[in-house]
């Protein structure tokens, strides 16, 4: 991947095409190069970015600042320093791809947007503002559902729920608050010591457990909190980073919750078991993790599915589209992220890969063929167990004569026996 600004941020990019895009945002450097934005292709076999950008945009105005791509991959967000938030539409044809400027007149002036968000299903889009104003729209009307201007000091992190009925946020001051969707008001503030501050959020994304997992931090001590969305009580935590963290992202499919830390190291922990299945450390030395974000892949759940199938938005296909949509890496954890110093970074992941459905059906055929061919060797070694014992005037007959039949009856025999084939 090919040089220019510092990267500000990045993020994956889902194709209709069966492929995955990445789109990094770059400030600009004084003289030397201008701020821009640059859609680069994945290849999953090397797990690396282009050496080049498949389509460029410069921005006249302003550095990027926060960047978020609508579930269709035809549509993204990013927010600048200069107070503005900008759409850009993508257009493929043939190989050809390029980036469209639209306006937003609704985030046009709004300030410097610290958190940028689109629902699981892309019926609704938040902002989240460095001086803590809190935007809720519905996506692409931009019909508004929330408007807050005092909703947190400043804005530190977002996050859906994956039914989109809540919103998550965090803000520098340590404190965090929960919205709901439906009727655009604030719901409750998680509770914490005088001493913790909530920093990062994010919701459980498998559609069976309804957490919400928070990074907390006391003093030197950074934990990872556990709260219960249907009673909104606080029911554990675990050290997993051991580190303060810089930013977190949950898998599509749920599985997998990731931590980046702001000396270059990330973690990846399994959700179901709360335990670290991956570690990469200095992959950005001595650097903070700007972007954390796990490639869309068809690791994704049925629930997840379901939910998106309910999605008014008719840019999602979702009956053929869907699993398409989630990348060409079968089995194959990827993470994007992205640093100050480094730049942006694909790294594959040590963690179990998923079983597909034709490997489920072949062990299961082998297993059943398996226990057949035990049955039978058990059967041919095992006359003590079949032969039952007989009558003083019974004949001994084996166990498969009796299932198979003989060759030829015994009623055939003597009756052919006794009088002889009869001549016509």
């Amino acid at each position: 991947m090919e040089g220019g600004g510092h990267v500000a941020c990045a993020a994956w990019i889902r194709r209709p095409e069966n492929r995955n895009l990445v789109v990094v945002c770059r400030s600009r450097r004084r003289d030397s190069s201008p701020a821009v934005l640059e859609l680069f292709s994945f290849d999953s076999v090397t797990t690396s970015l282009s050496s080049s950008p498949l389509a460029t945009y410069v921005l006249e105005e302003g550095d990027p600042m926060a960047v978020a791509v609508h579930p269709s991959g035809d549509e993204l967000v990013c927010s600048t320093t200069t107070g503005d938030c900008k759409l850009f539409e993508l257009y493929a044809q043939e190989g050809y791809i390029k980036l469209v400027a639209k306006k937003l007149h609704v985030l046009e002036g709004v300030g410097p947007q610290k958190c940028l968000a689109f629902s699981v299903d892309g019926s609704v889009f938040a902002t989240g503002g460095v001086d803590g104003h809190l935007r809720i729209l519905k996506w692409p009307s931009m019909q508004i559902i929330l408007d807050e201007p005092r909703a947190h000091k400043s804005f530190r992190d977002m996050d859906f729920s994956l039914d989109t009925a809540f919103l998550a946020s965090t803000s520098t001051d340590g404190s965090a608050r929960i919205w709901t969707i439906n009727d655009g008001v604030p719901l409750t503030t998680l509770t914490r010591n005088s001493d913790e501050r909530i920093e990062l959020c994010r919701f459980s994304k498998d559609g069976t457990k309804p957490f919400l997992f928070c990074t907390v931090q006391k003093g030197d001590k950074a934990v990872t909190a556990v709260w219960d969305i249907s009673t909104w009580n606080k029911i554990g935590h675990k050290r997993l980073l051991k580190k303060p963290a810089s930013v977190m992202s949950m898998s599509l499919d749920g599985k997998y919750l990731a931590q980046g830390s702001k000396d270059g190291d990330i973690c990846v922990v399994d959700v179901k078991k709360m335990e670290i299945c991956h570690w990469s450390k200095r992959l950005h030395l001595g650097t903070c993790i700007a972007t954390l974000e796990f490639c869309p892949r068809e690791r994704t759940s049925i629930n997840n599915l379901d939910h998106l199938k309910k999605s008014s938005n008719k840019k999602l296909h979702i009956s053929n589209e869907v699993r398409v949509q989630q990348g060409l890496l079968s089995g194959v954890l990827v993470v994007l992220t992205t640093s100050v110093e480094w730049g942006a970074v694909a790294t594959k992941l040590n963690v179990p890969a998923d079983w597909k459905e034709w490997q489920i059906y072949t062990l299961l055929l082998g297993l059943f063929l398996a226990s057949a061919v035990a049955f039978y060797v058990f059967f041919e070694n095992s006359d003590s167990f079949w032969n039952f014992p007989l009558g003083t005037n019974q004949p001994s007959k084996p166990f498969t004569g009796s299932i198979i039949g003989d060759p030829q009856s015994s009623d055939d025999q003597n009756m052919w026996g006794a009088f002889g084939p009869v001549e016509m």
